[in-house]
């Protein structure tokens, strides 16, 4: 009893150091970031628009996300993604609205969430920015991903808003999903998420396509068919192009899929291709089915050689 008592007491204390150097740490770095950021800095950076998080604001999430210094400071390398994940959630904002209206608590799912940027922007503008109440549950394959995550939640203080789980899309079980959200999730995985989206009903899906391979397998098969001729045949015979066209191909054919499963879609690029040529996204609320949608993209697949998407029989 007397050996229990003193190991609690030492785990106590541990603890307590613990917090206070954590404490001590986030004081440093924010006034790090206070001293660094200048106005005329922040609006270098920002290029006077108005962003959901600045480095001044919230220099304890951005340096858990790895993209401040441990001197507060902001390399190019990490600019490209702090604008992206700034943009991503200001094209957002207004159905994200339209959420915190309807439901106590907003439950998201980031589809192929990587390592966690937009997932604990979200959170922390959820709790910041919004005050209001919201569960995250992050998903990928990648067992190692999914600890970097855990970590970076850990650091940045936001574990009882986001969780974690090491799962394929089709594998996720959470109920009542209000949005679906997808930052670059690779190839197939973008229509995964899309198919969570619409299975689980939420309001909200916007996803940004990275990879998108699929169409320009089935065209590359499709040249070498013995009957690989025909006015597409062109593209799919020259591989830059194959590429380039596939994939917005591909954007265009889940647009129409989500317009036919009852989605209102805006396709849009959602930041300069100077930071990442994967900008397009592709916001869509939940709404009425387009009873013509379904034809369209049925006449699409024609148009471009009979190749369409898994994605369609899953719809």
């Amino acid at each position: 009893m007397a050996d229990g008592r003193a190991d609690s007491r030492a785990d106590g204390h541990a603890d307590r150091r613990g917090d206070s150097r954590r404490a001590r740490w986030a004081s440093e770095l924010a006034a790090a970031a206070r001293a660094h950021w200048t106005p005329e800095r922040t609006r270098a950076l920002t290029g006077g628009k108005r962003l959901a998080v600045l480095p001044a604001e919230a220099p304890v999430l951005l340096r858990a996300l790895g993209l401040l210094h441990r001197d507060a400071t902001m390399p190019p390398a990490q600019v490209r993604k702090f604008l992206q994940i700034n943009h991503v959630v200001r094209v957002l904002e207004p159905a994200l609205a339209e959420l915190r209206a309807r439901h106590p608590v907003i439950r998201i799912v980031d589809a192929g969430c990587g390592r966690s940027y937009l997932t604990l922007l979200l959170a922390w503008c959820a709790r910041e920015r919004w005050g209001h109440p919201v569960e995250i549950l992050g998903v990928d394959r990648n067992p190692d991903v999914i600890a970097e995550c855990r970590r970076r939640t850990a650091l940045a203080e936001l574990a009882d808003v986001v969780r974690f789980e090491v799962a394929r899309l089709e594998d996720v079980r959470a109920p009542d999903v209000h949005a679906v959200v997808a930052l670059h999730a690779c190839d197939t995985a973008t229509c995964d998420a899309i198919a969570l989206g619409v299975a689980r009903a939420a309001t909200l899906i916007a996803v940004a396509p990275c990879c998108q391979a699929e169409l320009a397998r089935a065209w590359t098969e499709r040249a070498a068919a013995p009957d690989g001729a025909g006015p597409f045949a062109p593209i799919w015979r020259t591989p830059h192009l194959r590429r380039e066209i596939a994939a917005h191909v591909t954007d265009a054919m889940r647009a129409l899929l989500l317009r036919a499963a009852g989605y209102r879609v805006t396709t849009m690029e959602f930041i300069a291709a100077t930071h990442t040529q994967k900008n397009t996204l592709l916001r869509a609320v939940r709404g009425d089915p387009d009873p013509a949608a379904r034809a369209e993209y049925e006449a699409l697949v024609a148009a471009t050689g009979g190749r369409g998407l898994a994605l369609a029989a899953r719809l």
